[in-house]
């Protein structure tokens, strides 16, 4: 080989090793300078719609006796005998308890026995002064003597009032050794046996509430008054229904009575008392029960399927797609939840696009692909 085709040999593969170097470089250059392609997440999401809603509020709730009192002795002694087991139904003016009697009966008829010594000692003085008259107009005694006459009537008078004030106070003690239902109700258990001693006032025997009607008490948002206020004047329509501790549905309906005067300025809360029949006694005073108020709105409001809802320990939020096809995070404030659907009281406004399935791996700044509800894949 020619020593010029060796040069033109070696030029050549100079060239190719630059082209080879140089191409290799270009594409690894290529690869840091690039941006990596952002992947967008597919989601399914449905516009916010107004409607005019139907549906059913359940709040916490637990029975309230419309009365209820403790029922303690109002005279000191000891229990000879009691008329009621424990757990019955009473009426109005039962007797329930016997304090021993004997001492109360003695007063009663001691006080009797001074009550007629006085009338007769008020007789023997009103004869008196009615002869020392007499004789005054016929001047055969001294005035002073009329005017003694006159003071022991008015002595004895007041002596027979306050005997018979004495015979008031013994025969309300006797009476009230016989304890009796304050009003119609149901009573506990016995805190007290024959032969205990009990003391006026402070000796507990047993409580009394009322069952039929019975009240339901439960805390409404202070948004709410003026729709539970219609409730209660009858000016809108609205079903109150029970479920009990087990699960079942209780058979009477109720009617909305009392709302508190005030909100609870620490919780913006405010107390409703609903009312229902019991004839069954089947609602005991202390159950705890969930109230469901079923209501129709007068005007149209904002709705979202409640799944879209994400629960964040009592706070609930959305996630909106904006125009640039990324989400954001929304707080809202929910209202009725009708079926499947929950209204919206603030946080999103009507037409825009919330997303509903997938709602667990989103964050705000997210992008995403957007189909329609309906044509979402089943979770």
């Amino acid at each position: 080989m020619s020593n010029m085709n060796k040069h033109y040999l070696f030029s050549a593969l100079l060239i190719s090793s630059a082209l080879f170097w140089q191409a290799c470089g270009s594409k690894d250059t290529s690869k840091q300078q690039a941006p990596q392609g952002e992947i967008a997440v597919p989601v399914s999401t449905v516009q916010v719609e107004k409607q005019l809603v139907s549906g059913t509020k359940s709040y916490p709730a637990s029975v309230v006796p419309l009365q209820e009192t403790e029922i303690r002795a109002e005279v000191s002694g000891y229990i000879t005998k009691i008329n009621v087991i424990d757990g019955a139904f009473v009426t109005k003016g039962q007797a329930l308890y016997e304090i021993d009697r004997i001492r109360y009966q003695a007063a009663v008829d001691q006080a009797k026995a001074n009550l007629e010594i006085a009338k007769a000692n008020l007789q023997r003085v009103e004869k008196d002064l009615a002869r020392y008259q007499t004789l005054a107009e016929k001047d055969a005694i001294a005035k002073q003597t009329l005017d003694y006459a006159t003071t022991d009537v008015n002595n004895q008078r007041a002596q027979v009032q306050a005997a018979q004030a004495a015979l008031t106070t013994a025969e309300t003690n006797l009476q009230r050794s016989v304890i009796r239902a304050p009003f119609s109700g149901m009573v506990g258990i016995s805190q007290v046996r024959n032969g205990a001693l009990v003391s006026p006032g402070t000796t507990l025997l047993n409580t009394i509430s009322s069952v039929d009607p019975v009240a339901v008490e439960f805390q409404i948002s202070e948004r709410e008054i003026s729709e539970f206020a219609a409730y209660q004047a009858g000016k809108s329509s609205n079903d109150i229904n029970i479920v009990l501790p087990d699960g079942s549905s209780y058979a009477n309906a109720g009617k909305i009575t009392t709302i508190d005067r005030a909100v609870d300025p620490t919780t913006g809360t405010l107390k409703v008392r609903a009312t229902f029949n019991n004839t069954q006694h089947a609602l005991r005073a202390g159950m705890n029960l969930t109230i469901q108020v079923k209501s129709s709105s007068s005007t149209e409001q904002l709705v979202i399927p409640f799944k879209a809802v994400q629960d964040q320990l009592g706070v609930y939020n959305v996630y909106v797609v904006n125009d640039s096809s990324r989400v954001e995070q929304k707080q809202v404030e929910l209202g009725l939840k009708v079926d499947d659907k929950v209204v919206v009281q603030s946080g999103v406004e009507e037409g825009q696009k919330i997303v509903v399935d997938g709602i667990m791996n989103m964050r705000s700044g997210v992008k995403v692909i957007e189909n329609t509800a309906q044509q979402a894949p089943q979770q």
